[in-house]
This record gives C-alpha cells, sequence and structure tokens, in this order.
C-alpha cells in the first residue's frame, strides 16, 4: 500500500463546496488522464476503489452558503491520498508523477492549489504485523474526518452511526478485494458483535447528506446527482475479554488498513477518511 501526503497553498481566495471530494475525484482523473488516459479511465470505470481520498485539511472561511467555504490564500492545506490497488505503483506513477515532473498546480472548479510538498509513504502487511506484536490489549481511536457512507446491507438505507459491525464489514470486503488469495482474512459479522464494543463520542458526532456521484437520464438527457447519508467524529473500539487472539490479529490489521482504504463507499470522491490511533488498554468485561 501506498500513501501520498501532499501539502498545497493558494495564492488567491476562492470558495469550493463543503464537502469537497467529488471536485477534487475529479480534478485528480484529469491529471491522471493527461498522463495515461487508459490508467484514468481504469481507475474510473474500476468496481474497487483503486484510492481513497481526504479532504482538504486546515482553516477555512466562512461564506454565504452553508453549502461552501472560502479558501484563505497563503494557508496551508494538507490533502492524504491513499492507494490499494494491487498495481499501486502504475496507479502512484500518474498520480504523482505530473507533481513531481513540475506540473505543480492543482485546479479545482473556481481557483488553483500549488502543491508544495509531496511525500510518498509505502507499507506492507509484514511491517502492520510488527507494529501490531506489542498490543495484547488495544483500544482503537478511530476519527471518521470525512462523511462515512456505510449502507445497511443490500437496503437503500445507510448507517447514521458508527456501528462496529458495519465498519468492520466494510474494511473487511475492502481488504478481501484487494488480496483475494494467501492473504484473505475470515471473520463474519457476528464475530465483530460479539468480540467488539464501540464508544462514539456523541457531542462531537454529527451526519451528513453529500454527493457522492451523478448519473445520466438519457430520457432527459441530464445528469442526475446522488446523494447519501453518512456520519463524521470519533468512535472508539476496545475488545472483550474473550476475544480470541485470531480475531485481535485481525481486526488491528483492518484498522491499520483502514488508513489507505477509506471506510465505506465514495471513498474514492473523499468520503470514508479515517485516521486511527492505537493504543494500549484494558478490554471490556
Amino acid at each position: 500500500m501506498r500513501r501520498l501526503d501532499l501539502i498545497l497553498v493558494a495564492d488567491e481566495p476562492f470558495e469550493i463546496p463543503l464537502h469537497e471530494g467529488y471536485q477534487l475525484y475529479s480534478a485528480l482523473l484529469g491529471l491522471m488522464k493527461g498522463s495515461s488516459p487508459n490508467v484514468s479511465q481504469r481507475v474510473h470505470d474500476s468496481p474497487i476503489s483503486s484510492f481513497s481520498l481526504g479532504g482538504f485539511k486546515g482553516p477555512f472561511q466562512q461564506t454565504d452558503s452553508a453549502n461552501r467555504k472560502r479558501v484563505i490564500p497563503n494557508q496551508p492545506y494538507h490533502l492524504r491520498i491513499g492507494i490499494t490497488d494491487p498495481r499501486d505503483e502504475e496507479i502512484l506513477h500518474h498520480l504523482a508523477m505530473p507533481f513531481i515532473l513540475g506540473h505543480r498546480v492543482l485546479s479545482l472548479d473556481q481557483g488553483d492549489f500549488n502543491v508544495v510538498h509531496i511525500e510518498d509513504q509505502s507499507v506492507s502487511i509484514d511491517d502492520w504485523v510488527h507494529q501490531n506484536r506489542n498490543y495484547t490489549r488495544p483500544l482503537l481511536e478511530f476519527n471518521f474526518e470525512t462523511v462515512t457512507c456505510i449502507q445497511y446491507r443490500n437496503s437503500t438505507v445507510t448507517e447514521m452511526y458508527p456501528n462496529r459491525i458495519a465498519v468492520f464489514n466494510s474494511i473487511l470486503s475492502k481488504w478481501n478485494r484487494v488480496f483475494p488469495n494467501e492473504n484473505r482474512l475470515d471473520a463474519s459479522r457476528d464475530d465483530f458483535g460479539r468480540y467488539l464494543v464501540e464508544r462514539p463520542n456523541f457531542f462531537n458526532l454529527a451526519t451528513y447528506s453529500v454527493l457522492t456521484n451523478t448519473v445520466t437520464d438519457q430520457k432527459k438527457r441530464l445528469n442526475k446527482p446522488i446523494f447519501k447519508q453518512g456520519f463524521v467524529g470519533p468512535c472508539r473500539y476496545s475488545f472483550t475479554t474473550n476475544t480470541p487472539e485470531w480475531f485481535r490479529t485481525t481486526i488491528l490489521l483492518l484498522s491499520r488498513f483502514a488508513e489507505y482504504s477509506g471506510v465505506g463507499s465514495g471513498v474514492a470522491r473523499g468520503y470514508g477518511q479515517v485516521k486511527v490511533t492505537v493504543q494500549g488498554g484494558a478490554n471490556e468485561e
């Protein structure tokens, strides 16, 4: 897995959507298309999200619209891109090389960002196993930084709460699509419900309805927006005292992976970005 961390600065103020991931996704696909149209099209059409995209982290000014925010000139903004595609070298090359080779501008609908710093990090499953071996009674601090949209099973309903079963089943599904063979992980929804306990911070938990995609209405020849609901905010997950070791190992691996894959749907469009901190702590009775 790979991760790109970018620092961007704008010369002039301009407005962007409150949840800017959809617009940012289009801008990055445009850059990739300039480098390799085939890779850009493959990423767009792939049923497996090739990368996850966070929002801009930094202060913004308010605007007259509740659905928009204003970029502050000369203010650094941080952007994180996780790459989980098995062909990550190719994705990385066509995603990062335009910036590295001198195209240091990321253009959005109403203004431009200058890319002033870019850092590439690589990690393997063996690295995570080594990190996790020191934890015997871990606590998992999840901070859902962008709106996280998780479909409730096969329904049209979405989760409005970081339920342990929904969250970890989503991450497990992404893991097994990326690693379908020797590194496949086996855990059931019952396991997530039996051995995990979630403790969300309701004072800092919020819900939103966000644009995640558009489809073309062939009869009216119009683009129809697709909205989904989701949540942002912190949640702590802990283990019950009777948790088997194999399950603890599985959850720790999934937690590390979540920072690269994202959680839920629309992760390439800026949704489901999560920051995970693993701490030592007591198990739940």
